[in-house]
């Protein structure tokens, strides 16, 4: 059996919908559960997930909440609960494909070496993509994945987004469950932890697979178009990768630091490329991203 996993903080607005397209999925009823995890909303979570319950009893569904505050928490609240032998996330302001739940029960079925993977991530507007976007930019605010239409594994240093990403269950009891000092917590931006769970599977050898099939609409508002968004975001990418490799020793950190440098260094030639091309908005927003990144690598605020 496959558990769906859906982990949320005050996002009413986008569960009913995103519910409902799990449920008009292909995959025989009695194959999948949802596990909804709620992570002290404030809103009408609770009254949307009573409403689709009570409309779709055919469906395995389960609300549990989560009073420790973060969605490290959360995830592994959810994996606690599970009952299937296969785990998905799938972020809370999100719609999926007709197909989703079956590519990935098909695809675990029949490679029993596969222990983790992940399909693309295509942004759904609420209003309208900005000018100033490119393909860097875009992965960092609508979390934008995707690798081609061929299973692949991950280019280097890549791996599935964390909200559509799918796992053994048996992968947390070899690797342990997401740290709780990375991840977001509430209004917080800060992040990391599936990168921390999948450096633990790549040291381990085990096999994480890109495929193409099942894709994920990432619902993306104004707001995260927004500079307020932006700056905060960056600079919590730069918080987060300080907290997650000083964990693992100075070593770690400074081998961090370096490939910053090396990232700096890639990130001006894209400025001069997008300069020549008379796209100038488009590099200041990357040269953004990047000193926002550094900047919050180098600060020791926790």
């Amino acid at each position: 059996m496959l558990t769906v996993i859906i982990c949320t903080y005050n996002r009413a607005k986008y569960i009913g919908p995103l519910l409902e397209s799990i449920a008009a999925n292909d995959l025989a009823k009695n194959e999948y559960e949802i596990v909804l995890v709620d992570n002290n909303c404030t809103d009408n979570t609770r009254e949307v997930c009573e409403a689709f319950a009570k409309a779709n009893p055919d469906v395995k569904f389960r609300y549990t909440t989560e009073p420790e505050q973060g969605l490290s928490a959360a995830r592994n609240r959810g994996i606690k609960e599970a009952k299937g032998e296969t785990i998905v996330y799938v972020d809370d302001d999100a719609l999926v494909d007709p197909h989703y739940l079956s590519d990935y029960t098909n695809w675990f079925a029949a490679h029993p070496e596969t222990m983790a993977c992940g399909g693309p991530i295509e942004p759904l507007y609420e209003t309208q993509e900005p000018e100033w976007m490119t393909p860097y930019t875009k992965a960092l605010l609508t979390a934008w994945m995707n690798y081609g239409d061929k299973v692949r594994e991950y280019p280097r240093g890549r791996f599935p987004g964390g909200g559509n990403a799918a796992y053994r269950k048996c992968v947390f009891d070899k690797v342990g469950l997401f740290n709780t000092e990375l991840g977001r917590k509430g209004n917080s931006l800060t992040a990391s932890e599936e990168k921390d769970i999948f450096d633990k599977m790549q040291t381990l050898g085990m096999q994480v697979l890109y495929l193409p099939w099942p894709v994920l609409h990432h619902i993306i508002p104004q707001a995260k178009l927004e500079p307020d968004y932006f700056e905060r975001v960056t600079t919590q990418i730069g918080i987060s990768e300080r907290r997650r490799t000083l964990a693992l020793g100075r070593t770690k950190y400074l081998q961090r630091l370096f490939s910053e440098a090396v990232k700096w260094a890639g990130t001006l030639v894209l400025w001069l490329r997008y300069a020549l091309q008379g796209q100038h908005e488009k590099g200041d927003k990357l040269i953004l991203f990047r000193r926002n990144v550094t900047h919050g690598l180098l600060s020791k605020a926790e």
